[in-house]
């Protein structure tokens, strides 16, 4: 039987196969081969108890993408959710995700809700800030359920992985393209209300078929260590068109003279605050190298 796994926790995963779902653990044979299964994997499962819906994964169907953070395979997609206001948005951890998921080639749609909070001229700085980042950009209002129906088509077909900081409605968008989730997450609770589990983790919530959700914890930083600091300046599309008008090869956009980024920038051609996010990973990068 083919299922997809929605939820790993210590050893056990949860298979959603067409109309249930399945506790079970991996076969030896992965350990052999040192292959982990992922909450995504598509895969092939023996039943062992129908009563209890227990069974073993047998085969993991070949994945066509294995995200590092969050840990998951076959995503599609990256929804990233901020606050216009109230939280204010911290661009400086958005371009950090930004910046992951590029580096992980998954196309990522930026999705600022409470914009019934925000004004007028906070909305326009929002979008002028990330009009030219090479992503899809949407404004949405879960409370007033605003916006709602295009995300619906963004992520239809598709697994998306959600994410954002604490706060920002994640939950409460969560709640509106699948009011069940709550019920689907309970069956999961009561298999495992044994004591085994109980940490929050990743899982996959099914909206409808084959159109999926990644929901993950809150996160309040990122790391980025796995980068060279020269590398950075390639996830900011939106230097690319005036890198040519650099004197120097090469150039990290930073210090150099006669650099036309920074002349894009003085321009405002470029947003600053995407500019001094850039500068601020750039240098925190080349100050970890020194260690």
């Amino acid at each position: 039987m083919q299922g997809k796994i929605i939820k790993g926790i210590a050893g056990f995963y949860y298979v959603q196969t067409e109309d249930k779902l399945y506790e079970c653990k991996a076969k030896g044979i992965f350990r052999n081969k040192k292959m982990k299964p992922l909450v995504g994997d598509n895969v092939e499962i023996d039943i062992l108890d129908e009563t209890e819906q227990e069974g073993n994964i047998t085969k993991i169907y070949e994945r066509h993408n294995e995200l590092i953070r969050p840990a998951v395979s076959n995503v599609d997609q990256a929804l990233i959710i901020f606050a216009a206001k109230n939280p204010k948005p911290n661009y400086n951890l958005l371009d950090r995700f930004l910046i992951m998921m590029e580096k992980q080639d998954v196309p990522v749609i930026v999705c600022f809700n409470k914009v019934d909070l925000a004004k007028e001229k906070e909305l326009k700085l929002l979008e002028k800030v990330y009009e030219n980042c090479g992503h899809i950009v949407r404004f949405i209002s879960v409370k007033e359920e605003e916006g709602i129906d295009e995300i619906r088509e963004l992520i239809h077909g598709k697994t998306t992985v959600l994410a954002g900081p604490s706060g920002v409605g994640k939950s409460s968008l969560m709640n509106l393209l699948q009011p069940e989730a709550q019920m689907e997450t309970g069956e999961v609770s009561e298999k495992i209300k044994r004591g085994r589990h109980t940490t929050r983790h990743s899982e996959l919530i099914r909206i409808e078929k084959d159109t999926y959700v990644l929901d993950t914890p809150g996160f309040s930083s990122l790391f980025i260590h796995m980068f060279e600091e020269d590398e950075i300046k390639d996830y900011f599309q939106e230097f690319a068109p005036y890198e040519d008008e650099c004197r120097f090869q090469g150039c990290s956009h930073t210090h150099e003279p006669d650099c036309g980024v920074k002349k894009a920038l003085e321009e405002g051609k470029i947003s600053k605050i995407r500019y001094d996010n850039y500068v601020n990973i750039y240098t925190e990068l080349k100050e970890k190298r020194k260690w």
